[in-house]
């Protein structure tokens, strides 16, 4: 079954769910901002994805400007940053048991669906 790591506040991750929800009944939303994901599920999705865990980050966020900005971290400060700070993590993820992609534009998340 497939999991979409869901923001309802954020436009992309709306249209995101949206897609999910026109090709497949079967999913799990994940509201992960109130209930953030851990190190250790964070870097199983970011293995999930294929990329490095600051590839996952929301750099237009506040936070980020404010706090990460022209700073350097390896990738588990990275991880432990977005585990801490789950607003910065991009959305929405869509997740199944082998990978996962940022369905940012929604048709990304097309790879988990037959579209011929």
């Amino acid at each position: 079954m497939l999991k979409i790591y869901h923001n309802p506040r954020c436009r992309k991750s709306r249209a995101g769910l949206e897609y999910v929800q026109s090709k497949t009944e079967s999913f799990e939303v994940v509201d992960y901002l109130n209930k953030p994901l851990t190190a250790a599920e964070l870097e199983v999705l970011i293995m999930k994805l294929g990329i490095k865990p600051a590839e996952l980050v929301r750099t237009q966020e506040e936070y980020f400007k404010q706090n990460l900005k022209g700073k350097q971290f390896n990738d588990h400060e990275w991880i432990k940053i977005l585990a801490e700070n789950p607003k910065l993590i991009r959305r929405p993820i869509v997740e199944s048991k082998y990978k996962a992609v940022v369905a940012d534009p929604p048709e990304e998340a097309g790879r988990f669906f037959d579209e011929k």
